[in-house]
């Protein structure tokens, strides 16, 4: 069942699943859905309770978890609209010729297609094969300094993720959301870095923080510009 409690100014939903279980547990998914799991015949005044009390932590995972959720608005593919690439924009020009290609210069991306309907499809495309490019370098240096605590991914993958910018498997893969490559590359070398912790500490414990500032101290103004920047 779906239930939501009142806490000052914020209103928390959460989904509620009776177990056989002893205590009450409290989980927030990294699409900041929030999962109570109670033990049979807890009444929903206690359970609500509970998760009054948890509240301050669960707005905080959720803010913390919003800076993995890509909302760069819609924007058009026509010339003098603008995009974003590693951070800057630049300005489009899509131009009809009787071929396709995509490249920048100065501070324009131009895109000549067969059919200027496709400047779109060109363009992800571009973004695609220059995310394939960039973050194997931006990582591999970060994948370096992370061997001293005896880890190692397994390579670095692209996916299109609607709800994250990245993830880590528990085999070791270090997937990122290509729309990635249009923000500054300290913002990429944040995500990356966050995902290396998970190789390390599979949670954001206590020591996940520790590590992740260890290695780049100054990671809260990156995420703060990740949220900021494409929103």
């Amino acid at each position: 069942m779906i239930d939501e409690i009142k806490y000052g100014s914020e209103t928390i939903k959460y989904d509620l699943e009776y177990k056989d279980r002893k205590t009450l547990g409290i989980t927030v998914t990294p699409e900041m859905r929030v999962l109570v799991k109670a033990p049979e015949f807890t009444s929903i005044e206690k359970v609500r309770e509970k998760v009054k009390i948890r509240a301050p932590w669960i707005l905080n995972q959720q803010s913390y978890f919003l800076s993995f959720h890509p909302r760069i608005p819609k924007r058009k593919y026509i010339s003098g609209e603008t995009h974003f690439y590693l951070g800057r924009q630049y300005l489009l020009k899509v131009q009809e010729e009787n071929f396709n290609q995509v490249k920048y210069l100065g501070g324009s991306i131009e895109v000549k297609a067969k059919n200027k309907k496709d400047a779109g499809k060109l363009l992800n495309s571009w973004y695609r094969n220059r995310a394939r490019i960039k973050f194997p370098e931006i990582a591999d240096p970060l994948i370096e300094k992370f061997k001293k605590y005896g880890v190692e991914p397994i390579g670095v993958y692209l996916q299109e993720m609607p709800t994250r910018w990245g993830s880590c498997t528990p085999k070791g893969k270090i997937i990122l959301n290509p729309e990635l490559i249009k923000a500054p590359k300290p913002c990429i070398e944040y995500v990356i870095t966050h995902e290396l912790c998970h190789l390390i500490e599979r949670n954001h414990t206590k020591a996940f923080f520790e590590i992740q500032s260890k290695e780049m101290p100054d990671w809260k103004k990156w995420k703060d510009k990740l949220e900021s920047l494409l929103a």
